[in-house]
C-alpha cells in the first residue's frame, strides 16, 4: 500500500529510511544536519521506526485524534429520527433536545439536517429514504398525466374569478374554464368537463392527474370523482412526485 506524502513534509519514505540507518553507527545531530533536517525531526523518525517499523516511517492524518467539538453518532441518529418522525423545524429540535438535557444549537441542528440532506420540508421521508433525488415524472403516451390547476386571477373583491386548466402533459391538449371559485363541487364539476373535452380529441381516458397541494384535490369528494373515470384506481397507488410542483393523484 502506499503512503500518501505530506505537502510540507522535508523528507520522503525512502529518505527517512536512510536516515535511520545512518542513525544506528552516527550521531543523530551529524545525520540531521547532513540530511537538512532539525535534530528533533530526525529523532522523531528513528523514535516511530523503533516502535513500529516501516509503518512508522509513513506520514500521519493531519486530523487529531480527538475531536470533543464533533457532534455524537447517537445524536446525529436521534436529530434525523425527531425530523423524520415528527417533521420539527430546526428550532424545535433543539428546544426538544434541551428539554431531554442534552443541549444542542439551533445552528448546529440545521448544518446536520442539511448534510442528512433533510433541510428542506419536502425532503423529510418517514420511511428513512430521501426525496431529493426522485425521478421527475415524464408522460410518455396520451392520457398519461394530466395536470389539472387553478389560479385566481383579478382583483381580491366581488369580481375576484379563478382560471381552472387541465392540460395532457404528452400532446399538451388543454381545456380551460374561468370559474367563481375553487370550491370542491366547482373543481369535481370542471374535471368531469375536461374529461369530457379529452375524450372529444381523443383521449378518452386519464391514468394520472397532477395537481397542486391544494386542499380541494385533497379531499374524498375529488378522490371519488376521479376514481369513477375510466383510468384504474392503481393510479392512486403511485408514489408522489415533484412533476409540475404537484402531488400526483
Amino acid at each position: 500500500m502506499t503512503s500518501r506524502l505530506h505537502a510540507n513534509a522535508p523528507l520522503s519514505p525512502e529518505e527517512r529510511r536512510r536516515l535511520v540507518e545512518r542513525c544506528r553507527t552516527r550521531p543523530i545531530a551529524h545525520v540531521a544536519e547532513e540530511m537538512g533536517v532539525s535534530r528533533a525531526t530526525a529523532s522523531k523518525w528513528v523514535s516511530r521506526y523503533e516502535r513500529f517499523g516501516d509503518l512508522g516511517l509513513r506520514d500521519r492524518s493531519p486530523a487529531p485524534f480527538r475531536q470533543p467539538s464533533a457532534t455524537p453518532g447517537r445524536l446525529v441518529e436521534k436529530i434525523q429520527s425527531m425530523r423524520r418522525k415528527h417533521g420539527w423545524s430546526a428550532s424545535r429540535i433543539a428546544l426538544e433536545l434541551d428539554r431531554e438535557g442534552t443541549p444542542v444549537s439551533r445552528r448546529t441542528v440545521s448544518r446536520l439536517l442539511a448534510q442528512l440532506g433533510l433541510h428542506a420540508p419536502d425532503d423529510i421521508d418517514p420511511r428513512g429514504a430521501t426525496t431529493q433525488e426522485r425521478e421527475r415524472l415524464t408522460a410518455t403516451r396520451p392520457g398519461h398525466i394530466v395536470q389539472i390547476d387553478a389560479r385566481r386571477v383579478g382583483s381580491a373583491n366581488a369580481d375576484e374569478i379563478f382560471l381552472h386548466s387541465a392540460v395532457d402533459r404528452y400532446s399538451e391538449i388543454a381545456y380551460a374554464e374561468t370559474l367563481p371559485d375553487d370550491a370542491v363541487a366547482t373543481v369535481i364539476a370542471f374535471l368531469r368537463r375536461a374529461k369530457a373535452s379529452f375524450a372529444a380529441q381523443g383521449i378518452p381516458r386519464i391514468e394520472r392527474v397532477v395537481t397542486p397541494d391544494g386542499a380541494c384535490y385533497r379531499t374524498a369528494a375529488f378522490r371519488e370523482a376521479l376514481g369513477t373515470s375510466p383510468h384504474p384506481p392503481s393510479a392512486w397507488e403511485a408514489p408522489p412526485t415533484r412533476a409540475g410542483h404537484g402531488v400526483q393523484r
